[in-house]
């Protein structure tokens, strides 16, 4: 006869009982059970539900409860315990109604609906061994959590309990944010001193709302700002394990960030209505104390993943150019004896950012001085190649200037890998003055993989394929720039990139307009006047292209249509008509 087969799977089981039943129900039988009930229908079950819980048994003040994931089986003990204890604030100890709760994972099988096996006895002793108010778990939950909470586990040890041939490995759940934070810092120094580099940490949005649906929104977006932040090899950013210990308390945020050795912090909240969410973010400096940035954002949750992914997109694209502009104004005050290389190359970006000649060659000594302190930075490296590449554009087309350019450029892609900027600044310039265009590609789309919301890959791509004739791309990553950034203040690339594109396209009013919101950014750059000549002279409008035309003359009294385009390497698609228009705007050939 066939041996019946046993239906078994792997669960992770909670047992949950109400500490001092017996006294309780003596005190005020009526009373405590009415509180019960109400504490279950309206924290407890509902919290089993949103988390995936089933009910497999009851008793009078006891829970045992299936869930599918251990993750799940935890984050609910957690939350349940921290929705009873602001549900005890007002109660006076003696009528307190508080869990005990045991959690192991198991290797069950069904008998009816029942579930059955020794480590759902394990469970039920993990319980017992808890004070009031506590979670203990066993070494498997233990292990399997890991750090995917932000939780401390704290070792009690191995037990020996009724009825259990072994002993049983016994952790407690720790949920104090306080305890917490003190250990993180008394691992560290006594006070946390800031990386030399700009530094970041992201605290947990608060739920305005409270519901756990919207907890796991809360906390996915911020842990993908961190992810994306992250990846700016510029940026030293306090790993999520460190800041989700302040979950759900009110902090001082001058004190976190000393506690956690920062300049910055992050922090922000998400409210839901219908079916709509408002964010709200806020970039503080820590020693002042001041708002360096802070933005709304209100959208549709028709895909809540969605909704995440462009929040923590846009978020992080702000941030970059807020934070480096704020760097450029610290490092001013600093004492020029004690700059480091990171510190110099901050003090080179405003003379660049001009990018003209003169400012690049400024700039050019202090991005000098950095790689002689440290001869493989690559985002020095890479600056370093796009002063050249300005000089050589603006000043007279020096091979010499070429050559620096190009070996700056590859030293930036040697020697940073892994830096999405370093890999920008290189792709724009061999796209600019090299006929390496593959290299500078692979370059760029290199940058985008390792950031996503990498404002120099976008904006500078777009101008480098503008300029290359590749229209479709250049617009879109034009507008891609915009929508990461729209702020920042070297837009003036995208609005390059975008007034090529449309330009390319036969786009005219759609290349006027991208060019004026590159002058808009940068008026007293002469080429955004030069493209904004030669789309107006496109669409016919030959009166305002030629006064166009006379303020990039002002700006730049020496250009000439046929160095810029030879300077660049227009292909001929390209250069052909751009001449054309720009003869009929009154500018020399």
């Amino acid at each position: 006869m066939a041996e019946e087969r046993v239906n078994r799977r792997l669960a992770a089981i909670l047992c949950a009982d109400v500490a001092q039943y017996s006294r309780l129900m003596g005190s005020d039988e009526e009373g405590t059970l009415a509180a019960l009930k109400a504490h279950r229908r309206e924290l407890v079950d509902p919290l089993i539900a949103q988390h995936q819980g089933r009910i497999v048994k009851t008793t009078g003040d006891g829970l045992l409860i299936e869930f599918a994931s251990v993750v799940d089986a935890v984050r609910c003990a957690v939350v349940v315990q921290s929705g009873m204890d602001d549900r005890n604030a007002d109660v006076d100890e003696e009528h307190r109604i508080q869990f005990r709760v045991g959690i192991n994972v198991v290797d069950i099988f069904v008998e009816g609906d029942d579930n059955v096996g020794d480590g759902v006895n394990v469970a039920a002793r993990l319980e017992a061994l808890a004070q009031p108010g506590q979670i203990c778990v066993s070494a498997t939950v233990r292990d399997q959590v890991g750090e995917k909470l932000p939780i401390c586990f704290v070792d009690l040890g191995e037990h020996t309990v009724k009825n259990m041939a072994r002993p049983i490995h016994v952790f407690r759940i720790d949920t104090g944010v306080e305890a917490a934070a003190s250990a993180a810092v008394q691992n560290a120094s006594p006070v946390a001193r800031p990386p030399v580099r700009a530094s970041i940490a992201v605290l947990p949005f608060q739920n305005m709302g409270g519901d756990a649906e919207q907890d796991y929104f809360c906390d996915g977006m911020v842990e993908d700002i961190i992810t994306g932040l992250s990846r700016i090899k510029s940026l030293f950013v306090i790993a999520r394990n460190s800041t989700f210990i302040f979950k759900g308390r009110a902090v001082d945020i001058k004190q976190v960030g000393r506690d956690l050795g920062v300049r910055y912090v992050l922090e922000g909240s998400v409210r839901k209505g219908g079916n709509r969410v408002r964010i709200t973010a806020q970039l503080i400096e820590v020693d002042t104390g001041t708002h360096v940035w802070a933005e709304r954002y209100d959208r549709p949750l028709d895909d809540v993943f969605a909704v995440q992914d462009e929040i923590a997109l846009h978020v992080v694209g702000a941030i970059e150019p807020t934070l480096r502009q704020a760097e450029i104004e610290r490092v001013k005050q600093e004492r020029p004896d004690s700059l480091s290389a990171y510190d110099l190359m901050l003090r080179a970006l405003p003379d660049l950012y001009v990018a003209m000649a003169d400012e690049a060659t400024r700039a050019l000594e202090l991005l000098d001085q950095a790689l002689t302190h440290d001869p493989d930075y690559a985002l020095a490296h890479g600056y370093a190649a796009w002063c050249h590449e300005i000089r050589f554009v603006r000043a007279g087309q020096s091979p010499v200037e070429r050559e620096a350019a190009i070996r700056h450029a590859y030293a930036a892609i040697a020697h940073g890998p892994d830096d999405a900027n370093a890999l920008s600044m290189a792709a724009f310039v061999l796209a600019m003055v090299s006929s390496d265009m593959a290299t500078a590609r692979k370059a760029f789309e290199q940058a985008l993989a390792i950031s996503p919301s990498c404002f120099f890959a976008l904006g500078f791509g777009s101008a480098a394929f503008g300029w290359k004739g590749e229209a479709e791309r250049a617009i879109d990553w034009g507008e891609r720039a915009r929508r990461v950034s729209p702020f920042d203040r070297l837009l003036y690339g995208a609005g390059h990139g975008l007034a090529l594109g449309y330009f390319r396209r036969g786009e005219s009013d759609k290349a006027a307009e991208a060019a004026r919101l590159a002058i808009q950014v940068k008026p007293e750059f002469s080429l955004s006047h030069v493209l904004l000549a030669a789309a107006l002279a496109q669409a016919g409008r030959l009166e305002e292209a030629k006064v166009a035309g006379a303020r990039a003359l002002a700006l730049q009294p020496g250009f000439s249509t046929r160095s810029l385009c030879s300077a660049i390497g227009v292909p001929p698609a390209l250069a052909a008509p751009l001449s054309a228009a720009l003869r009929d705007a009154g500018l020399p050939d």
